[in-house]
């Protein structure tokens, strides 16, 4: 019995002192950067948000340090908010999903009162059949994926820019984590098919492993039951999710696939070649990323330098093997992906850059 307490109290004194190591580093990080200022901009800016709160909060922030005043509208709401509060500018993440379906006459009667219009999509490409009836309605079309750009273009949006998406950095940050929430390998996401088929060939492997799989549909896997004791099934609150990313000595990212068909409604079938926000929001906890790659990836990020990358589940499972008996080189990537997402991919820098165009 004493000698299993020993192992027990061993293991979590390894446990401890990896943690302890890991965020002693990013808390030096924490220090030596400065995340992008605000630029101070004149203007009355009304957001109408899409219920992404790790999106939405984060440019709420934003706006609320750059423009002149800020307030926010739910969509059922926002004709009447805009009469009485008169905004220069009217913000709207993605446009979609819980907008009503008369949003673009809404957005041509502020139009025609001379009230400025902005879009931002953040779920491109995966719904082109809906954004491509949503964007002539607005004067500034704003998206995060770069094969969106000539769509929007070739539909007669004369302001169309390229806005990639970033990190709420107030939320995704370095954080010591309770034992519950740490792990070998983490991974947080719906179970797209491209997803499952990964871990269905990793899933004897992982079994060996401490993981965290978090989302919904995982149930389609074929070795479900294989991994189904470190399945969590359903929603996790942004809040969480940072806490998982924390206590992952590896964090797993996965892109969800583009074609039509592949739980999307891609109608114009364009590919994705952007990265997404979780790309971002891992970084910004300071916990090793492994992700696949994106066309656009190497604009923010540089592989092997402060994030790793992979192609096939082969590559994956080395990469998980080697970063998970390399202490050192996994937090100094890590450290380094930290170092990078904090000076580079705010939602300030963002913000900064969409008012520059609109003022």
């Amino acid at each position: 019995m004493k000698t299993a307490e020993k192992h027990g109290g061993d293991v979590q004194y390894g446990l401890g002192r990896q943690e302890g190591y890991r965020y002693g580093g990013c808390s030096a990080v924490l220090q030596r950067t400065a995340p992008d200022q605000p630029v101070q901009r004149n203007l009355r800016v009304l957001y109408v948000p899409q219920g992404f709160d790790s999106i939405d909060n984060g440019i709420v922030d934003a706006l609320r340090q750059t423009a002149a005043e800020t307030e926010v509208s739910k969509p059922a709401e926002l004709i009447e908010k805009a009469r009485d509060w008169k905004p220069d500018l009217v913000l709207v993440l993605n446009a979609m999903h819980v907008f009503p379906e008369d949003h673009p006459a809404h957005m041509d009667l502020l139009r025609s009162w001379g009230i400025r219009t902005a879009v931002w999509f953040a779920d491109d490409p995966y719904f082109t059949e809906y954004s491509s009836n949503l964007a002539p309605h607005y004067d500034y079309v704003f998206t995060h994926e770069l094969s969106c750009i000539p769509l929007y273009s070739s539909l007669g949006c004369s302001r169309v820019y390229y806005l990639p998406l970033a990190a709420d950095l107030q939320l995704f940050s370095p954080a010591r984590v309770p034992l519950q929430y740490q792990s070998d390998v983490c991974f947080i996401g719906n179970a797209f098919w491209n997803r499952v088929a990964l871990f269905d060939e990793l899933a004897e492997y992982l079994s060996t492993r401490k993981i965290v799989i978090a989302g919904a549909h995982w149930n389609r896997m074929r070795n479900y039951e294989l991994l189904r004791p470190q399945i969590r099934e359903g929603w996790v609150e942004p809040s969480e999710t940072m806490l998982y990313y924390n206590g992952a000595k590896v964090v797993l990212n996965l892109h969800r696939p583009a074609e039509q068909g592949q739980d999307n409604h891609n109608t114009a079938n364009l590919p994705g070649n952007s990265i997404n926000p979780r790309t971002y929001e891992i970084a910004g906890c300071g916990s090793l990323q492994l992700t696949d790659v994106r066309e656009d990836l190497t604009r923010y990020y540089r592989p092997g330098y402060d994030i790793e990358t992979f192609n096939t589940a082969q590559e994956l499972q080395k990469k998980i093997e080697y970063y998970l008996t390399h202490e050192q080189e996994r937090n100094r990537i890590a450290w380094r992906g930290l170092w990078t997402t904090r000076q580079q991919h705010s939602y300030v820098n963002r913000i900064n850059r969409l008012l520059a165009v609109v003022e």
